[in-house]
């Protein structure tokens, strides 16, 4: 990719399942990237693989999109937000002069958000509202920047080992899908990479589902 065709990309959660593999699949398409976490040594881990750089910090601190952008040291062209326990107050800083020409953000949802699901009510009314999030802020930033969101149901990562460590469980929550298998980061990973790229570039305002067919088709069992 030629310098001045490569985009910038600052991805929030960039040492998780999901936001590692989109790191790594940025990388390899010759994008640069500023990661953002909490753990600094998994950062620096991540970051030698794929030529990041990096800002290390509480997620839940307002200060540290700030301080990530400046850090970032370069106009951001898309801004992917996955972080496992999802505060959205450092997007609402989107309005950040270090931010003003980012093209593209990027949330994730659940399929819990639009499916019931028992023991699911924190996460499913949380997630319902990054869904309404995406839709306003994608009505308040066209034309200039876009807003997309992806749903996914379970997906093997780190985060999710409580309930895909048990083979039986896993095989058996994978079965609930029509394509019946559980999601891995890569599934996510190549959408966001999509949504983040100018190939979507006509698209705002959507929440995607990536989901195996879980949330929308039902098959004889």
């Amino acid at each position: 990719m030629a310098a001045a065709e490569r985009r910038h990309f600052l991805i929030y959660g960039g040492t998780g399942g999901i936001g590692a593999a989109l790191a790594r699949r940025l990388a390899t398409a010759g994008d640069s990237l500023h990661l953002v976490g909490r753990d600094a040594d998994r950062l620096a881990a991540v970051a030698g693989e794929t030529g990041a750089t990096w800002t290390a910090g509480d997620v839940r601190d307002l200060g540290l999109f700030e301080r990530a952008t400046e850090e970032a040291g370069t106009t951001i062209d898309g801004l992917a937000y996955l972080v496992g326990t999802i505060n959205l107050k450092p997007v609402g800083r989107i309005g950040a002069d270090e931010a003003l020409e980012t093209a593209s953000v990027l949330l994730v949802s659940s399929i819990a958000a639009r499916q019931g699901f028992a023991a699911h009510t924190s996460i499913g009314m949380a997630k319902a509202a990054v869904e309404g999030l995406t839709l306003s802020l994608a009505a308040e930033l066209a034309p200039r920047i876009r807003v997309n969101c992806i749903a996914p149901s379970l997906v093997r990562t780190p985060l999710a080992a409580p309930l895909t460590q048990s083979e039986s469980m896993a095989a058996a929550i994978a079965q609930l899908h029509p394509l019946p298998r559980l999601g891995e980061a890569e599934d996510v990973a190549s959408l966001a990479a999509f949504l983040l790229s100018a190939e979507a570039g006509w698209m705002t305002g959507q929440v995607v589902g990536v989901d195996g067919g879980r949330s929308t088709l039902r098959v004889k069992g």
